[in-house]
Order: C-alpha cells, then structure tokens, then sequence
C-alpha cells in the first residue's frame, strides 16, 4: 500500500472508557511471594494493566521524531548530536505517572505504526517469550532515518520498589550522514507499590555513541536523592573521541533539555553546591531513607542558565489524562482500529488483541479472562512445539550481531510493508 494506508494516527482525544480504581486491590498479596524474583514469571492481575501492549509502549519512544528530521537537517556533528540526545530523552518521557503495566506481548505478537505526519513507520514483534524481547525497526517515510532495536525489559522487586532495566541496544542511523548512533536507556522504578501513592522515577547512564566520529554525549539520569532535589533531573555532556567537552546538557526527562557552553554550566554548578551547601548546614541532615512520599518537584524545577538553547520541551498531556491511565495524546490513539486498517493489519497485530480491547471498553471481568486464556493458550502452544521438537520462527526479524557494537541484537528481514501475511501464527 501506499503511505497513507495502514495505521495512521487519529484524532482520538479520549479512551472509550476511563480506568478502574486499584485502591481496593492489594499488589502486595501477590508480590511479598517474589522477594528478589524476576517478574516476568508471575501473571499479575490485570487491575494493574494498562490497555496497552508493551510493543505499542515501546513504540513511544516514536512521539518526538521531529527530532530525528531535525538532526537530519543540520551539518554540524555536535549539533546532531545535541538533537539526537534531546531525542533519547525524549524517548523516554512518556514513563512518568505511568504506573500502570502495559501487557505482556505474546510470542509472535506484532504491532506496526504508520505516521505520515510525523514522517514514519514502524514494526515491531514480540521474538522471544523467555526472556521477553521485543525488537523493533522504524524508517523515515523520505527515507532519511532508520531507528531500530530490541529491548528486555528485566524486571527485579525490592520490596517496596519494582525496577525494570530495559537490557538492549538502540540504534540509530541518520542515513543522508551515513552516521550510526547507539544507547542504552536508564532504569525505571516504580515507588511505592504496597502502599501509598505510585510514583516513578529513571536513574543511570544513558551514553549516546557516533560510532563514525566517536563523539560521545555522556547523560546521567539522577535517582532522587533526599528532599526530592534531583529528581528527574538529567544532565551531562557532549565530548569529541578525545574526550574534549564540547557542550554541556541539563534538564528533566519528565520537562525539556538544554544545551549550554560547558564552561559556563560548570560555574553554574559551582555556585549552585556552594548555596546548596550553606543551605544544608543551616538544617539538620535527613536519614539516607529512600523516599516513601513521591518528593514534590521544585517548583523552579530547572533553572535555566543564560546562554542555553532550548532543545526540546514535553506535549503537555491531554486533560483527562489522569482518567486514562496518565496516556498522553499519542499513546491514546496507539490502540485504534478502523475497518480500512483492519483489512490490512496481519492478524497477529495487538490491535486485535481481545483482552486489551476489552481493558480498554473497561470490560475489566472480560479482560481477565481473555488474559488467562490467551496465556493458557500460549502455553499450550509451547507444549505441542517441544512434543513435536519444532522450533519456534520469528517472522519479521532475525537475530544477529548489531553492526555497530558487535552486541547480540534482532534485526529486521524486511518485506513486512510487503503485506504478504500468510502462515502467521494463530495466537488471540
């Protein structure tokens, strides 16, 4: 088909039902059996779902292309990298409030996303079910970019804490430069998740790679800290192959990021610990506790150094949010189905996944029981496979080393736009 066939986004402002309460349900009946356990194992009540699978939360990260098209556009390689960085920050963005979990794919799952507006494809597939691999592979519709990779997502309990470390490589190359560009994205933790209220929060390194100049931009992603002082705080630097600070990054994943003069941020910082530390000396210091209380952000959540340049800033988030699950306007749209996409989409699409179909209509009874059987029927599938010693084949994917690090990766076949769906597996 041509480009404006397929899945295109809608004006959906709205999901056809707003979400359940989950106060009268306890997490921690399920969870205090799984100290220490990886979560992948446990099936969760789907209470704590959202109606999304976790290949179309994957395709979040696709919100802010603009900045792909924008750093395609520009000739210098810094100032590539200054937008490639606000990109992978950007990638993530969507994570905050987002408390609840999206759905588990199941093996051979796939979702695809065509955005002639935003000037991109993707598809994606669920490759492998233990552990669960998502790989994806998106191109720009003037073929200036291909954005790709598979992402684990790890989960590990801590009792009062679940933190998903999405083990995986990012790759992506700007093709008009015949540049590639690799990273990691930094660990996800949700608070709280016994009692009181959710919150969530990124921390680690993101280190961003041009594997053709060696430019690296160094992020760090700072875990809260006391006071709430630093959360969602991000910041770092650009620097050439031999280490040479080019320009200096600051921000908030959950707001904006700024570029600045490393100099110039260096003094900021200074000055910044010496009023810091004035301060801490008048008050008597805190426990190092981990919060229990979501911090309150600062209200002057990122002051912003004279000289900066802004490089990108958030989509405030539509209004009945908080009734739907804390989406924003993209992520609302990502589950759309229409008669003319539902003549094209493989059958394997998680559009046509009843169980979150139903979520979403908030046929919450349903959607539990389509759950449990869509899991027994995976599970069944699994078992006449090993009887029959028959190996389970991705169909959109392959694995093989990542041409740029050497890492263990999935990479596209290709001819999924072909729309030559026969012998998919029968998995809903």
């Amino acid at each position: 088909g041509g480009e404006g066939e397929g899945s295109g986004g809608g004006d959906m402002t709205s999901l056809p039902s707003p979400m359940f309460s989950r106060n009268d349900f306890s997490i921690w009946s399920i969870l205090r059996k799984c100290i220490g356990m990886e979560l992948s194992k446990i099936t969760m009540p789907v209470i704590f779902n959202e109606p999304l699978s976790f290949l179309q939360r994957l395709t979040e990260y696709m919100e802010h292309t603009y900045l792909i098209h924008n750093a395609s556009s520009l000739s210098e390689t810094a100032e590539r990298m200054q937008c490639i960085a606000a990109f992978a920050v950007s990638a993530v963005a969507s994570q905050w409030e987002r408390t609840g979990k999206p759905f588990n794919p199941l093996l051979g799952e796939t979702y695809e996303l065509v955005r002639g507006d935003l000037g991109f494809r993707l598809i994606s597939e669920q490759v492998s079910h233990h552990p669960p691999i998502s790989a994806f592979y998106a191109e720009g519709l003037n073929n200036n970019f291909v954005f790709h990779g598979s992402i684990y997502p790890k989960l590990k309990f801590w009792g009062k804490s679940v933190e998903a470390e999405p083990k995986g490589t990012i790759t992506l190359e700007l093709l008009e430069h015949n540049e590639a560009y690799t990273w990691t994205n930094p660990t996800c933790c949700v608070h709280n998740i016994i009692v009181g209220k959710l919150w969530i929060e990124q921390y680690g390194n993101m280190e961003i790679t041009n594997h053709k100049t060696g430019e690296k931009c160094v992020l760090n992603f700072k875990p809260c800290g006391l006071f709430g002082k630093e959360l969602h705080k991000v910041e770092g630097y650009i620097q050439d192959k031999s280490k040479k600070k080019l320009c200096a990054l600051y921000g908030k994943w959950t707001e904006c990021l700024y570029s600045v003069d490393p100099a110039t941020f260096e003094a900021y910082k200074k000055n910044d610990k010496k009023n810091t530390e004035e301060k801490k000396n008048n008050k008597q210091t805190g426990s190092s506790e981990e919060p229990d209380e979501m911090p309150l952000p600062d209200s002057e959540s990122i002051h912003v150094i004279p000289g900066s340049v802004l490089l990108w800033r958030i989509t405030p988030r539509p209004a009945n949010s908080a009734q739907m699950y804390n989406f924003t306007s993209f992520a609302m749209t990502l589950n759309e189905l229409d008669k003319e996409m539902e003549n094209v989409i493989p059958k394997t699409d998680c559009r046509l996944r009843p169980d979150i179909r139903a979520m979403e209509n908030g046929e919450i009874d349903l959607a539990s029981e389509e759950k449990k059987r869509l899991e027994e029927k995976q599970r069944a599938a699994r078992k006449n496979r090993s009887k029959s010693e028959e190996d389970w084949k991705t169909r959109w994917f392959h694995q093989g080393p990542n041409p740029y690090t050497g890492a263990q990766d999935w990479l596209y076949s290709g001819n999924y736009w072909d729309r030559n769906y026969c012998n998919l597996p029968d998995i809903y």
